[in-house]
């Protein structure tokens, strides 16, 4: 039976915050650039592409995984799904020809059943009303040979967004709960999402490049241990199973 687990926050308080920040979202990624874009790089690892294929990208935030994912196969017809119509705004500005679709709510998606050959969910878990229905609607959209790339920050960087918050400021998140990785998987395994690969990483998110690399060294060699736990950005990359 499904949790009936809902946050205390609405997808309207979400909406509302990243609406706040949008004048400033890129510009602060642009500050950690190294590490805001290494979803991109790892969720490109994983999504499997192949041409022709549709994909949802959600949340797009200002659209710049459809540039990742496009490089990679041109083909492929990305939808850019976004909640914050200030983000949807930056990412018009930015990227002209980006195909977009506002939501109003991540419990029921605007879009077809079976739709999407392909899913990818960058930090967006952890911000959603109702993480479950969220999970089953990206379950019903998708065809039934569909993968998914999810990632989310794991419960133990809570403290740690707090100090970075504090010292140095940045976009901030909003209404949101880190997850640990046992709950993400319970989720995706009661949603109807079969895991393939969970994987920690960004064990140190900021730095010199020596110290990043030392950091992704190490959480490589403890993948399944406490120490991956301890990445800032946990990635789940899934297979959707039928019969629901």
């Amino acid at each position: 039976m499904v949790s009936p687990h809902i946050n205390k926050w609405t997808d309207r308080e979400v909406e509302a915050h990243w609406d706040r920040v949008s004048g400033i979202y890129v510009r602060e990624n642009e500050r950690v650039k190294k590490t805001h874009d290494q979803r991109f790089r790892e969720s490109i690892m994983r999504l499997r592409l192949e041409p022709g294929m549709k994909v949802l990208n959600i949340t797009s935030r200002d659209g710049e995984a459809a540039d990742y994912i496009t490089r990679a196969e041109p083909s492929c017809r990305v939808l850019n799904a976004e909640i914050s119509s200030g983000l949807m705004e930056v990412a018009r500005h930015l990227r002209s020809g980006l195909e977009q679709v506002k939501i109003e709510t991540y419990s029921r998606l605007p879009f077809r059943d079976r739709e999407f050959d392909r899913i990818l969910s960058l930090e967006t878990l952890e911000h959603v009303a109702e993480p479950y229905r969220f999970l089953e609607e990206l379950h019903r959209v998708s065809l039934d040979d569909a993968v998914m790339v999810l990632s989310c920050p794991p419960a133990t960087s809570e403290w740690p967004y707090r100090i970075y918050t504090a010292l140095f400021g940045g976009h901030g998140e909003g209404p949101h709960r880190f997850l640990p990785s046992r709950e993400v998987k319970h989720m995706l395994r009661e949603t109807g999402w079969k895991l393939i690969c969970h994987k920690g990483t960004l064990l140190f998110p900021v730095g010199p490049d020596w110290l990043l690399a030392m950091g992704e060294k190490i959480i490589d060699r403890c993948q399944g241990t406490f120490i991956a736990e301890w990445g800032i950005r946990q990635f789940y990359c899934c297979e959707k199973t039928v019969g629901l």
